[in-house]
């Protein structure tokens, strides 16, 4: 079945930046996007190299999301943790480039912890990183501020 992205993601509105999924199986996505004008966009219309690492981490929070549906479940806020080998040589994405981005799970625990290897291709560009990702079992308790 096909979800809606906006079912999938914890994000909403503008922050979706994601318009389709190409295809997704037990380990791994491939998610599509276009360059547009979003609240990321640099005058000349371009997306700044560093939202790469965000694209990555969507593509892998609708892979969870897909997940969870598939399965009878809700989908739940995860986190981005870091990332390692954020190889990039480009300065920005180009307006109108068309950004095929794909995530592989490479290690998942019982935990919540997750590794996942990632790509962005678009013609000759390949932008990688590897992202550590967590999906805690109560996110409310998770980021509840305890106070003294």
């Amino acid at each position: 079945m096909n979800w809606p992205l906006a079912e999938l993601l914890p994000h909403a509105g503008d922050m979706i930046l994601l318009e389709s999924i190409a295809h997704w199986d037990e380990d791994s996505i491939l998610a599509r996007c276009r360059v547009r004008d979003s609240l990321f966009s640099q005058a000349d219309g371009s997306w700044p190299a560093w939202l790469g690492i965000e694209l990555m981490a969507q593509a892998v929070a609708a892979y969870a999301g897909l997940r969870a549906k598939s399965s009878g479940g809700q989908v739940q806020l995860g986190f981005l943790l870091g990332t390692r080998k954020y190889d990039c040589s480009i300065s920005s994405f180009a307006a109108g480039s068309v950004l095929d981005i794909s995530a592989c799970r490479s290690l998942e625990d019982d935990n919540g912890m997750g590794v996942f290897e990632c790509e962005i291709r678009s013609g000759d560009i390949s932008v990688r990183a590897r992202l550590n990702v967590y999906r805690p079992p109560d996110p409310d308790l998770f980021i509840k501020e305890i106070t003294p």
